[in-house]
């Protein structure tokens, strides 16, 4: 389990899970169109640590804009954010977390595994039955980007 799930109420996670199944279910009930639609959506879908990353950057610059123009009490606003930050990276863990989540915004690897269960049901994994037989070379090849 990553870190942001780790961080989440068991509650938070389990709709967050049964969204993406049903997610899933769609696209696969839908055949093969729906399930390359789908696949263009996760591309675009931002993640947790994208959310939490421009929301900072937007809390930062307009604390300093603030502090600059209005009043220098706005300054400890870029300070209050940069630690919340930090502590993201460092624990997985800050107070606007589950917020975010709330809004039922992904980790990156729930994204990724929803991606990879679209692939393999679209059957693009199926070479690497061969390639695994065939060893590490092979199947190092197939998986290149």
């Amino acid at each position: 389990m990553a870190k942001t799930e780790a961080n989440t109420p068991n509650g938070l996670n389990r709709r967050i899970h049964e969204q993406t199944v049903n997610k899933l279910r769609q696209a696969l009930d839908g055949g093969p169109r729906a399930i390359d639609e789908r696949l263009q959506e996760l591309d675009k879908e931002w993640d947790v640590e994208r959310v939490l990353e421009t929301t900072a950057a937007s809390l930062m610059l307009t604390g300093l804009t603030l502090g600059v123009t209005v009043d220098r009490r706005w300054l400890a606003l870029p300070g209050v954010v940069a630690g919340f930050l930090l502590q993201h990276a460092l624990q997985g863990w800050c107070p606007p977390l589950p917020v975010v989540r709330a809004f039922r915004v992904r980790s990156a690897q729930e994204i990724e595994h929803e991606r990879n269960a679209l692939k393999a049901a679209r059957g693009d994994f199926a070479a690497l039955d061969v390639a695994r037989a065939a060893g590490p070379n092979t199947l190092l090849a197939v998986t290149e980007p």
